[in-house]
């Protein structure tokens, strides 16, 4: 068994994938379509998923649905230890809450952003992991500093680990640099791919596990992108690499939400609208993620 490679004791490893919520026309939840989701990315090579990230507009749910989405997971998953839920709230009591009701539902570990409702000192920051950490779930941080205007540093994110807050980081800045820096100051702290569009890049640093997007699409190709990339056997990674990227970087932009769904109903997924306030993809946006879709499936992915 590999480093990069999902197991029960560190279920954050491998592809764990950041699942988009179907939604029905009238924009309730389609549990029963999200259950056959989760199912069909671990039958097609995925590790496990993520709900209730951002992907998974959990900003836009009910508690009684964000609830639901992590049951109905865990159910279709088979395993608990394989569905990582987003936990993120804008006070550390309701994110262990949160973190509480993962681990009553039996999930192996939660992925959590620091606090967003302001822009959070060190202190801060570090009181928050602490807090949720006590719910007794592996915690994974995510780094998203466009999005939250607070930066786990590789220094912060050291100390957050070396307090038991956190066992690994969702890396999403794009700077691969820091992948070294992080494994000098933490080197037991598991580094994760947290954007699609350097993939290749960070598995190549050293990342052992990808919260990721576009496998809710592709996810069979994803899975062997993931696994070459990560064994280092670039002759086989790079050229998928190449072929899915126009597609991949969708993952960085504003629009990722609408784009990953408008990919995975043109491949006969269901993915289905969006809550507002996000709004429908129209004009060259659409038509870019639709050309870049479906030169993928020209390309043979799946």
């Amino acid at each position: 068994m590999t480093a990069t490679t999902w197991t029960t004791d560190r279920p954050w490893r491998g592809i764990m994938v950041a699942t988009a919520l179907p939604l029905r026309d009238d924009l309730s939840v389609d549990y029963d379509a999200y259950a056959e989701h989760v199912r069909w990315l671990i039958d097609n090579g995925c590790d496990g998923v993520v709900p209730n990230g951002s992907l998974g507009e959990y900003q836009t749910l009910t508690d009684e649905e964000r609830a639901r989405v992590v049951r109905t997971a865990v159910e279709a998953a088979g395993d608990g230890a394989r569905v990582m839920p987003g936990v993120a709230a804008y006070g550390s009591g309701e994110a262990r809450r949160w973190a509480e009701q993962a681990a009553e539902a039996g999930c192996g570990s939660v992925l959590l952003l620091p606090p967003n409702a302001f822009r959070a000192g060190e202190a801060a920051v570090r009181a928050h992991y602490a807090e949720v950490a006590k719910a007794g779930v592996p915690v994974v941080a995510y780094n998203n500093p466009i999005d939250t205007k607070v930066d786990l540093s590789p220094a912060l994110l050291a100390q957050l680990h070396a307090e038991g807050h956190a066992v690994a980081v969702k890396e999403f800045t794009g700077d691969v640099r820091r992948a070294y820096e992080i494994a000098e100051l933490a080197p037991e702290l598991d580094l994760l791919i947290g954007a699609d569009d350097v993939l290749v890049e960070l598995a190549v640093a050293g990342a052992v596990g990808w919260i990721a997007g576009y496998p809710n699409a592709f996810p069979a190709t994803c899975a062997e992108l993931y696994h070459a990339a990560v064994d280092g056997d670039l002759q086989s990674a790079l050229p998928l690499y190449r072929s899915l990227h126009s597609l991949l970087r969708w993952d960085s932009k504003i629009e990722f939400v609408q784009a990953i769904k408008l990919s995975m109903d043109i491949v006969g997924r269901r993915g289905g609208p969006t809550r507002p306030p996000r709004v429908p993809l129209t004009g060259e946006i659409e038509a870019a993620v639709r050309a870049a879709t479906e030169k993928a499936v020209a390309d043979g992915h799946h």
